[in-house]
């Protein structure tokens, strides 16, 4: 993520670009705003750096931008939109797929699972749209974790069709965790199946992805962030979700983001 940062910024040179997280590694995001703050910054835009609309994008980090407009009163802080399934992302894993030698194989994305039905119907979507580049006869979409199928119930279908060589893409910005449990788990069906999985990758600090997150930024800047709210479950019930219409900002487990805030 702080390779990509740096990329932005060499693209925005008159823009201060920083990176903050919301959890699980430091710097908090809203320490990162108040440091912004203090070398002179009047105008923050606050991007949600997330392939996937879901709870982060729509509930933790509009907790950050309240957050930070209540700390800094004379400060504007305007709120991007998240990445989201759009053309360059989808072309730059298509195109990994295709130089991995996946092209017109069977395909299974893997993706973040949420709680968000939207989201993960965003991940469907975008499993489709990699499809169509890469020519896949048969796509299929599995999760990472929070949702179904897993991984490795998603994997096992391909087998099960008679599939013996499966491309692999990985809806992911960044490399963690679960991009090393879902390989490993990979790894063990294709010992247990004799299944092929040829691995393409994941988007990674790609410099190709920077005038996504500028046109982003840009968006932002003229108060045009883009969302999808006719499918939002903050917006409209969905089955066993029906608490979340209407729920309060913030409710989520970005704990690290304003962490150092403790009178908040």
């Amino acid at each position: 993520m702080a390779e990509l940062a740096a990329h932005v910024a060499a693209a925005l040179p008159d823009v201060a670009v920083d990176v903050g997280f919301l959890e699980m590694t430091d710097p908090p995001a809203g320490q990162v705003i108040d440091d912004l703050v203090e070398r002179g910054c009047r105008t923050v835009t606050i991007l949600p750096l997330v392939l996937l609309g879901a709870g982060h994008a729509k509930s933790d980090v509009p907790a950050l931008v309240l957050a930070a407009r209540d700390a800094h009163p004379n400060l504007e802080v305007r709120f991007g939109s998240p990445l989201g399934v759009s053309r360059l992302p989808v072309a730059l894993l298509g195109q990994s797929v295709v130089a991995a030698e996946g092209g017109g194989l069977p395909l299974l994305v893997v993706a973040r699972g949420t709680s968000d039905p939207d989201a993960n119907g965003d991940a469907c979507k975008a499993a489709r749209l990699i499809g169509e580049w890469t020519g896949a006869p048969f796509v299929h979409t599995g999760f990472s974790g929070v949702t179904g199928p897993s991984v490795v119930e998603a994997a096992a279908l391909f087998p099960r069709l008679g599939h013996g060589r499966v491309a692999v893409a990985w809806w992911y910005l960044c490399y963690g965790r679960l991009i090393e449990r879902g390989r490993a788990e990979l790894a063990e069906l294709a010992a247990a199946t004799g299944t092929e999985f040829v691995d393409a990758g994941y988007l990674g600090p790609d410099p190709r992805l920077v005038p996504l997150i500028v046109d982003r930024y840009r968006e932002a800047r003229v108060g045009r962030p883009l969302v999808n709210c006719d499918a939002c479950a903050y917006r409209a019930p969905w089955p066993g979700r029906n608490d979340r219409v209407g729920q309060a900002v913030g409710v989520g487990h970005s704990h690290l983001a304003a962490e150092h805030r403790h009178h908040h």
